[in-house]
């Protein structure tokens, strides 16, 4: 799989932009503040229908413009799928799949398969959990798209039992009844959809540990092991969700959960909160059985991060079942190589250097190490055009 063209149309800095791509290595050179990551942020845009840098679109579209335009040609498996992402200020966006309106943008994601390493990838292992919960979903939704559904549904519930919990829990404190017929039905909700997204949290981990393992030993090989755990409220009812297999059942997660949501529910109403779900869970790293977080080196977070991203890379190459044809996910390296010391350039020019296609930005050509060939572009004054 590659992106075979990129064009942009009011999106951040660039008022248009037409990139004309191939397999290999493509490394877009050019100073900061030129649109080099703009332009990587397009490609994560068709892939992900979410920006890795900001949580909302409104920054996204060109100052003192209405609406940006994001268009891919993506070649895979012998054909060519064509993705067009209109995103307007204050309306939702609209998506077009080779030419033809779908009902909702999520129909297209899974056209566009990728892998970005940036150094925003430090907030996964030093921020907070909802970073590391949103790498997780981010990587189950690549490997499943279906699952982006069920993201959606899980967050609106959370947002529609959160108002009603509030509303509730005032009226009780004013000593005015509370119907919670509503909040019963709510709670179905959101144990449904929870147990579907922690199976798909869950399975992730366990599929992705030996892989991200293995990746760290050749980014840090005398680093120690490296460790995948994700920590559950459920895990006390359920120990068996610490063990490797076998995969959870997601009727016995929803079981657990509306135990859970019962057993909390005073304590819901008087704070106001969904105390119960995936969204207070964490996925939890160690190095040599340390806590990543709070222990762990600038250079060991910065291998824990790479390992991450180098084993995901490697897990989608693997995970064909569900990709059949799809090749490889194209590889994204956002201005990396000039943080990263000779050993992990080295493991990591390896990595691209197999990839179908890795698209590679830096601020100068000294970054980008030697090994690597491939396509040059310099990104200057508004404008991108090959060089070599």
């Amino acid at each position: 799989m590659y992106v075979r063209h990129l064009s942009l149309v009011d999106f951040r800095n660039w008022e248009a932009a037409e990139l004309a791509l191939e397999p290999g290595a493509c490394v877009l050179v050019g100073a900061n503040g030129q649109g080099k990551t703009n332009l990587v942020e397009a490609i994560g845009y068709v892939a992900t229908l979410a920006s890795h840098r900001v949580a909302s679109d409104a920054p996204l579209i060109r100052r003192g413009a209405q609406r940006a335009l994001v268009r891919a040609a993506i070649a895979a498996g012998g054909r060519e799928l064509r993705v067009e992402i209109e995103l307007e200020a204050g309306r939702a966006n609209r998506a077009r799949l080779n030419g033809n309106a779908v009902s909702r943008p999520r129909d297209v994601l899974g056209a566009l398969r990728w892998v970005l390493f940036a150094p925003e990838d430090l907030a996964i292992v030093r921020g907070d959990p909802s970073e590391r919960r949103r790498f997780l979903d981010d990587l189950a939704v690549a490997r499943s798209p279906r699952l982006a559904g069920v993201r959606a549904d899980y967050e609106r519930v959370l947002k529609q039992r959160a108002s009603l919990l509030k509303t509730s829990g005032a009226a009780r404190r004013g000593g005015r009844s509370a119907d919670l017929r509503a909040l019963d039905a709510w709670d179905a909700q959101l144990a449904s959809h929870g147990a579907q997204l922690l199976a798909a949290r869950l399975a992730t981990v366990r599929t992705l540990r030996p892989y991200a393992a293995d990746a760290y030993g050749r980014v840090a090989p005398a680093g120690g092991a490296f460790a995948l755990r994700y920590r559950t409220a459920l895990s006390a009812a359920l120990p068996e969700l610490d063990e490797p297999d076998p995969a959870p059942d997601p009727a016995v997660l929803e079981a657990a959960l509306l135990a859970q949501l019962a057993q909390l529910r005073p304590v819901e109403l008087e704070r106001g909160v969904n105390l119960a779900g995936p969204h207070r869970d964490d996925l939890e790293l160690e190095i040599a059985t340390m806590p990543v977080r709070g222990y762990a080196s600038h250079g060991e977070g910065w291998s824990a991060a790479l390992a991450l991203r180098i084993g995901s890379f490697e897990l989608m190459r693997d995970d064909v079942a569900g990709h059949p044809g799809s090749g490889d996910p194209v590889l994204v390296l956002d201005d990396v190589f000039a943080e990263l010391d000779t050993m992990r350039r080295t493991e990591l020019a390896r990595i691209a250097a197999k990839a179908e296609q890795a698209v590679i930005t830096a601020a100068v050509p000294a970054d980008i190490p030697e090994e690597l060939g491939g396509a040059r572009y310099d990104v200057d004054g508004g404008a991108v055009r090959r060089v070599r």
